[in-house]
């Protein structure tokens, strides 16, 4: 069996003093994983003894929280699927998903999913963990997600989700000749009436704010780069059919679907501060084959 998940403090003078609660509140240790200690299998260790939250913690004392093992989801099944890793450490994985490859299992695609790729990774490499997908993309969208590897790691990236911290860049293929060289697009999207499946730009929806770049125009499409400030669902899709320059391959939204068989958008790149070394981190992947056939075609400027 995998050691569990586990970190550890040397406590300094600025902290003596402090309960243990207090302690792992400003190191955004939430109150539910805390009951999760308690209650399904961890353990808090002062100099390798057993303490609750209510222990006085004093200078030089070592601190470990031992965070309770995780098990995947009932029903999620490991599958021999390949990965292509891009980094991974004993707190994240950064992947590049392929186009046609679900994040999640759903309904008409229960299987080859990238959870399912993940636990069959991870129990081949005797980790006892369960999927927490951090970035998700659509099925037919290709690019980098980011993975962590444990329950309290993915609390700590949707806080950092939250506060803009995790960057990411898309390069995507819209219909026609766009005039702007770059923008934003803010406009509120929410689910349509008639579809479980669709969203559109509508009143009351969610907030939501797309920065896009021209980086070329060639005969019949746009090539752009994009950035979300908010991460609302199919909201690059929605925007870009809003305004009237659906991505190629997209036919849910009206695009084009003569030239590619999917949307044409890939996550191109991901940055962020690592929430435990404190580094850097930035991880590009290119453009699969599909799109990258496309610009062959003569620029027209």
């Amino acid at each position: 069996m995998s050691q569990q998940f586990q970190m550890k403090w040397v406590i300094g003078e600025s902290d003596a003093g402090k309960l243990v609660r207090e302690f792992l509140k400003e190191e955004e240790i939430s109150r539910t994983a805390l009951t999760d200690i308690k209650f399904k299998g961890g353990n808090i260790l002062v100099n390798g003894e057993e303490v609750n939250v209510r222990y006085r913690l004093a200078w030089s004392d070592i601190l470990t929280v031992i965070f309770p093992s995780e098990s995947p989801s009932e029903g999620l099944l490991g599958e021999n699927v390949p990965l292509s890793i891009l980094y991974e450490d004993e707190y994240l994985l950064v992947v590049n998903k392929s186009a046609g490859m679900n994040t999640i299992p759903s309904r008409e695609h229960p299987g080859g999913s990238l959870a399912n790729a993940l636990i069959g990774y991870y129990q081949r490499c005797g980790l006892q963990a369960t999927t927490h997908i951090v970035t998700r993309l659509d099925r037919d969208t290709s690019g980098i997600v980011l993975i962590a590897k444990h329950r309290h790691v993915h609390h700590l990236f949707s806080m950092m989700q939250q506060s803009g911290q995790v960057k990411r860049t898309y390069e995507a293929f819209a219909e026609g000749e766009m005039q702007q060289d770059n923008g934003t697009i803010v406009a509120p999207i929410g689910r349509k009436d008639d579809s479980i499946i669709e969203r559109e730009v509508r009143k009351g929806g969610q907030y939501a704010c797309t920065h896009y770049q021209v980086l070329a125009r060639y005969n019949g499409f746009t090539h752009l780069e994009l950035m979300l400030e908010t991460g609302r669902t199919h909201q690059i899709r929605v925007h870009m059919s809003f305004l009237n320059h659906p991505l190629l391959g997209d036919d849910l939204y009206g695009g084009d679907i003569s030239q590619i068989n999917r949307q044409a958008l890939h996550c191109k790149k991901i940055s962020f501060i690592h929430p435990f070394s404190n580094d850097e981190m930035i991880f590009t992947a290119p453009l699969p084959s599909d799109m990258g056939n496309l610009l062959k075609a003569d620029l027209l400027d």
